[in-house]
């Protein structure tokens, strides 16, 4: 078979197996499966749609956990390469049946999601903040485009963890808030010391945003998402403190 010829195949699964997700069916046919099977073993570009298709579908939607979900996570857990593998464990790390299905969050992080899977890293951070004034209503109440310390409590918990959450899955466990919170509790939240190891300090010298940070996955672990540290450790501060993950 031709490789346009497959990918046309391949497409028209994946398409059967969205509507089978959506109508919720119980009765999976053995052709689905033979289908699922044939993907796993044969295509890694269908392995990464299926894998950012579960994370949409049960982390950003939010979406009733069905029979084909357990069934395609199992499988893909147990067929698909290794950086897909280390994905679905950061993006599913408790037990599926486990997940939260009733929580709807605020905003849809689809496009964040895309911004990571594309490792556009710079325009991620730049949504991430926009998202978390709007979470905090920063960006309505006081046409504020920045957070303080008194804006954190405001955004609710099940909207901050997916954004961070999103941002490990994406980096393999390099970026996001928690990611941050470990370095500087690691370091005996000393900020100076924080603010170096993650890299945005050099010898005691704030860097110069955009073109002093790293948008690549060559940054040091806890560089992104990026707060602004001109108006001090605060907002920061204040994140750590309020996120219990």
């Amino acid at each position: 078979m031709k490789k346009s010829d497959n990918i046309i195949k391949n497409s028209y699964i994946l398409k059967e197996i969205i509507e089978t997700l959506e109508k919720n069916n119980t009765n999976i046919s053995n052709d689905i499966l033979d289908s699922i099977d044939s993907i796993l073993e044969n295509s890694k570009i269908e392995q990464e749609l299926l894998g950012n298709l579960l994370i949409r579908r049960l982390i950003i939607y939010k979406k009733d956990i069905t029979k084909l979900d357990k069934i395609i996570l199992k499988k893909l857990k147990d067929k698909s390469i290794d950086h897909i593998k280390q994905k679905l464990d950061i993006a599913f790390s408790n037990k599926i049946n486990e997940l939260k299905e009733c929580v709807n969050l605020k905003i849809d992080y689809t496009i964040l999601q895309e911004l990571l899977i594309q490792k556009d890293f710079q325009k991620a951070d730049k949504i991430t903040q926009q998202y978390l004034c709007k979470l905090s209503n920063t960006d309505k109440k006081n046409n504020r485009n920045w957070l303080y310390f008194t804006d954190i409590e405001l955004i609710p918990k099940e909207d901050l963890f997916t954004i961070d959450l999103l941002w490990k899955i994406y980096s393999n466990n390099k970026f996001g808030i928690s990611i941050q919170k470990k370095v500087w509790v690691i370091n005996n939240e000393n900020w100076d010391r924080f603010l170096e190891k993650i890299g945005w300090t050099e010898k005691g010298m704030m860097k110069r945003y955009p073109n002093d940070f790293i948008w690549t996955m060559d940054a040091p672990t806890g560089h992104l998402p990026l707060f602004n540290q001109l108006r001090g450790n605060q907002v920061l501060y204040h994140l750590f403190k309020y996120t219990s993950w």
